[in-house]
């Protein structure tokens, strides 16, 4: 018995030999070059002096309020 569904579902529910299994090179590449950019980014940003005083003085306020 040949249905529309039955043909469809061939191409919308691939069989597992067709399925991807995982990322390519290129795609492991692409995701570690990102992620080192937006950890040197990241680190740019912490390190910076304004960031710094901005932190301590947070810290140093809360701890005022506490005691």
């Amino acid at each position: 018995m040949f249905t529309a569904f039955a043909a469809l579902s061939r191409f919308a529910f691939p069989t597992p030999r067709t399925r991807d299994r995982g990322m390519s090179t290129a795609e492991y590449a692409l995701g570690t070059v990102s992620a080192c950019a937006f950890a040197a980014i990241l680190y740019v940003i912490l390190t910076s002096s304004e960031v710094r005083d901005t932190l301590t003085r947070m810290v140093t306020d809360a701890l005022q309020i506490g005691g």
